[in-house]
């Protein structure tokens, strides 16, 4: 994995010093399944983030998140309303892989908690896209992402946008339609956050303890 740059800025530090706690984290049992954690990768001054259930088979063996089939699809709905991957963070609620792909234990989600909160802290960006239903419901408590998809929620200061996880769309092809519709929708409320160019940082820390059941 990449170490930090030289002279890099403190949050950069600070961002990189959670990653390498992910990656020989052991405060749960998916630890000793994986292969390699998955931290999560993007710029640290990233005013949108991406936040999924969890690895996945390929980014299991690189490391990386979303670089697998789900990714692909993923960087095309990116493409679609001309965002860049490189300007966006982008992670999961769980750092390793369950088994089999499995949803993750709350157990799991639990122990993972302080890292994603960690990143929000540091990044703290103006805009959170949920990708699936174990995301959303982790950190809004909402349990259908089919009734909310698409809108932006507000918990404490942070704003959320549900989006169906890219990999639905591979089993479900009737949801493409739908993912890109809502990427439609999230350009929209980019565009009236003045996002991603112009919206200054929040000042203070984001408050996710009453995200976490």
């Amino acid at each position: 994995m990449s170490e930090p740059k030289v002279g890099a800025s403190p949050l950069s530090l600070e961002l990189e010093e959670i990653a390498s706690k992910v990656r020989v984290c052991t405060l749960c049992p998916l630890s000793k399944s994986r292969t390699v954690a998955v931290p999560g990768e993007g710029p640290v001054d990233a005013k949108l983030m991406f936040v999924g259930e969890a690895p996945g088979a390929e980014e299991d063996k690189q490391g990386r998140p979303f670089v697998g089939a789900a990714g692909k699809n993923l960087n095309s709905l990116l493409n679609l309303i001309g965002l860049n991957r490189e300007d966006i963070f982008i992670t999961n609620i769980v750092k390793c892989r369950p088994p089999e792909n499995r949803v993750p234990t709350w157990d799991e989600r639990n122990a993972c908690s302080p890292y994603l909160k960690g990143q929000i802290r540091i990044i703290k960006p103006a805009l959170i896209c949920t990708l699936g239903n174990t995301a959303l419901e982790t950190l809004t408590g909402a349990t259908s992402i089919s009734r909310v998809h698409g809108q932006t929620m507000k918990k404490e200061d942070m704003l959320i946008f549900p989006l169906y996880h890219p990999a639905a769309a591979l089993h479900n092809p009737k949801l493409k339609s739908v993912l890109e519709s809502d990427m439609q929708k999230l350009n929209e409320a980019l565009k009236q956050l003045q996002l991603p160019s112009s919206t200054p940082k929040r000042s203070g820390s984001p408050k996710l303890d009453d995200f976490m059941p």
